[in-house]
């Protein structure tokens, strides 16, 4: 196996687990808002290097799985070149989510 098909099943696995956290969070996120809580526009601003504005994470998970498709059909400088923006994003969504977790409970 490649290195790059090495970095995007990295990036897949990472994908599965953003993807269940991203459910569950939605879930929580759904109550909230049935109870009257949760009162915001986006769940990340602008300079989060998400182009979706959204109030829940699934848009941003659909994103990012866009970014992985992508790299599939890269050539090298491109997936050099996208390989930080992809990691960011899965950096963000990570810690946001953990973070929404903790603070949920």
């Amino acid at each position: 196996m490649s290195n790059k098909n090495k970095i995007i099943e990295a990036f897949n696995e990472n994908l599965r687990v953003i993807y269940r956290k991203a459910v569950d969070a939605d879930a929580a996120l759904n109550k909230l808002q049935a109870s009257g809580k949760g009162k915001f526009n986006t769940i990340f601003g602008e300079g989060s290097g998400f182009d979706a504005n959204s109030k829940r994470f699934g848009p941003y998970v659909e994103e990012l799985a866009g970014d992985v498709a992508v790299l599939l059909e890269a050539d090298e400088d491109e997936f050099t070149a996208k390989i930080p923006v992809v990691v960011k994003k899965l950096e963000t969504l990570l810690s946001t989510l953990e973070q929404f977790k903790h603070s949920v409970k």
